[in-house]
């Protein structure tokens, strides 16, 4: 096929940037023609949280493809000019990265003048279909961007529920997020705590990730106290840049009986980095409130390092209860204490189960995913 891939990609940052280079250099090794767009300006900087939009360190492993810069996220002309080069190019396909309303107009005016020319269709690969948070004009916005759309990739039921909800009648195919195998080889374990310097002999339970209200961090530095009196060598580590208040969470440490063993890396992790953090870390620890599927957890599949994480969105799809991991109730301090007791009880070695497990998850299964409905809207 030949497609136009619009999101963000490379030296845009994040997860999201990360599936999009994977996404697109597995694309090209299926013999599928790409042709990367992304963003001149992805959000105003009035709106975006973060301190920086752009990776601080290199592409991920092997940068997929050298994506176009056009899009002004909130200039029209650009929009404009995108969606004309796109009609003439005439594409197969052409694929946007769906995860927030915020840019529903620029998305729909793209999208409709790409399929000016009676051939490209329209796919989002969905990562939310209800946000996290909620925001004004929410409803009216997420109507708009799927005005144009002719089909979705989701990657957990919950997302595949909530969307067959809405558009009963649009083509839907479903596959769970791939793991990502982007950020090279695990360290050893000691080399990795030394660059970081944490201590050699703890039990360390890793929080990883941009830091939001759903995420339930101030949950877990709670429940940490009740983790950390019933197990003397256990440890915490967050890392991750907060997109809110973040003195509330160094207040929260500072407060806990057991802030020596919490330890706070508060920036952006660059991609070379990541995996000093797993490799570190015995156990990733998700406490979200809401979630639809988690790329975290697939970082940690490919470190082979077991997860606890709550009972929402798609996260008990994707960690086995007592094999690869741990399932808790969500918005209970109390469980999450439970799963952190049970993992420190059980002490095995999950390697193997994950290994197993991840096999699910190939870039080829989404992909595949991929071809199937384009092929069935053709």
């Amino acid at each position: 096929m030949r497609i136009s891939y619009l999101s963000t990609f490379f030296p845009l940052r994040g997860g999201i940037a990360h599936f999009n280079e994977r996404f697109a250099l597995e694309l090209q090794r299926r013999g599928h023609t790409v042709r990367a767009i992304t963003f001149s300006r992805q959000y105003p900087k009035l709106l975006f949280p973060g301190k920086t939009q752009e990776e601080t360190g290199g592409a991920a492993g092997e940068q997929a493809v050298k994506a176009e810069v056009r899009v002004d996220s909130i200039g029209p002309l650009s929009w404009w000019r995108t969606g004309r080069s796109i009609r003439k190019d005439a594409p197969d396909v052409l694929v946007f990265k769906y995860w927030i309303s915020f840019f529903a107009p620029c998305f729909w005016a793209i999208a409709r003048l790409a399929k000016g020319n009676r051939r490209t269709r329209v796919v989002y690969l969905v990562d939310n279909f209800i946000p996290h948070e909620s925001r004004m004009g929410e409803g009216l916005l997420r109507w708009l961007a799927y005005r144009a759309v002719d089909g979705c990739v989701v990657m957990s039921e919950s997302v595949e529920r909530d969307l067959r909800a809405a558009h009963p009648r649009l083509a839907i195919e479903r596959s769970p997020h791939p793991v990502y195998d982007n950020f090279g080889a695990a360290l050893g374990r000691d080399e990795a705590r030394q660059r970081l310097g944490l201590p050699a002999n703890a039990t360390i339970a890793l929080f990883f990730g941009y830091i939001r209200p759903y995420k339930g961090l101030d949950q877990l530095i709670d429940a940490f106290a009740g983790m950390a009196a019933a197990h003397p060598d256990l440890h915490l580590v967050v890392a991750g840049e907060c997109y809110e208040d973040e003195q509330r969470y160094k207040d929260q440490v500072k407060a806990s009986p057991y802030a020596d063993r919490i330890h706070y890396f508060s920036d952006y992790i660059p991609n070379d980095a990541v995996a000093a953090y797993f490799s570190a870390a015995d156990v990733l620890v998700l406490p979200y409130r809401t979630a639809t599927q988690s790329g975290i957890v697939q970082i940690a599949y490919h470190f082979e390092r077991p997860c606890i994480v709550t009972d929402v969105g798609g996260l008990s799809e994707v960690v086995l209860d007592g094999r690869t991991g741990y399932v808790v109730r969500p918005n209970d301090r109390a469980a999450l204490v439970e799963g952190v007791a049970r993992f420190m009880r059980d002490r095995r070695d999950m390697s193997a189960a994950i290994r197993e497990e991840r096999r699910k998850y190939s870039w080829a299964a989404f992909a595949e995913a991929l071809e199937r409905l384009v092929q069935r809207l053709a």
